[in-house]
């Protein structure tokens, strides 16, 4: 996280000249594990490599897509994360499903900014890696980012909430380097600051949301 590369980055840079990709989407383990269906998008730069290897992924149940904008599709996995803990903040302070939706949609827009600067292409946010994983994670009970912004919510520390877990929230260690990522490339992500700022103890999400609420709001393709 620190070196802010993404993580087929830092395996090119260990494993260079070898194919590197991602397989990426709305996927809650445990309903795969279940058997139940899913989508996922399996992503390569390379057409040829995807294509040779989606059969290997793909059954009745699990249908693997092709996709070849590597850096969409992996910042689309990542950035979610961020979103999930939002909309779990507006879930533990009693939000309705208004503002659920409201933050979805201007959490897709915030990744999008942050994707299509940092190379990736737009139309890759709108399926399976960007909007599709947004729902399920923001939306499902499964979700441990959604479950840490719940708890944070209600008030409990992010120390205590982050220690009863069995598994990592990825949108909690991934926040500073988001953050550092988008002020890099001058892109405003107000929801990704606020989850950063709650995640780092510096307000509550009480207070986040009251911020979010005086935003001022301009033309839909701005942030806010």
């Amino acid at each position: 996280l620190a070196s802010g590369k993404r993580m087929t980055e830092l395996i090119e840079d260990i494993l260079p000249g070898h194919p590197v990709g991602v397989l990426t989407g709305p996927n809650l383990a445990r309903e795969i594990m279940s058997g139940q269906a899913a989508a996922s998008v399996l992503s390569m730069a390379d057409e040829i490599v995807v294509r040779a290897l989606q059969p290997v992924f793909h059954s009745g149940l699990f249908r693997v897509y092709t996709n070849t904008d590597l850096i969409g599709c992996e910042l689309g996995g990542v950035l979610k994360n961020i979103v999930a803990i939002a909309v779990g903040m507006g879930d533990g302070l009693g939000a309705g499903d208004n503002t659920r939706a409201a933050l979805i949609t201007r959490g897709l827009a915030e990744i999008t900014r942050l994707g299509v600067a940092m190379g990736g292409r737009a139309e890759t946010f709108a399926g399976l890696t960007g909007m599709g994983d947004l729902i399920a994670t923001c939306t499902s009970t499964l979700s441990r980012n959604r479950h840490v912004g719940v708890e944070l919510g209600k008030g409990r520390p992010i120390d205590a909430i982050v220690a009863g877990m069995n598994m990592v929230a990825e949108g909690v260690k991934s926040a500073p380097t988001v953050i550092a990522l988008a002020e890099a490339h001058g892109i405003d992500m107000p929801i990704a600051r606020d989850v950063f700022d709650v995640t780092q103890g510096r307000r509550t999400a009480a207070d986040a949301f009251r911020g979010l609420l005086r935003t001022s709001a301009g033309d839909e393709a701005h942030p806010g």
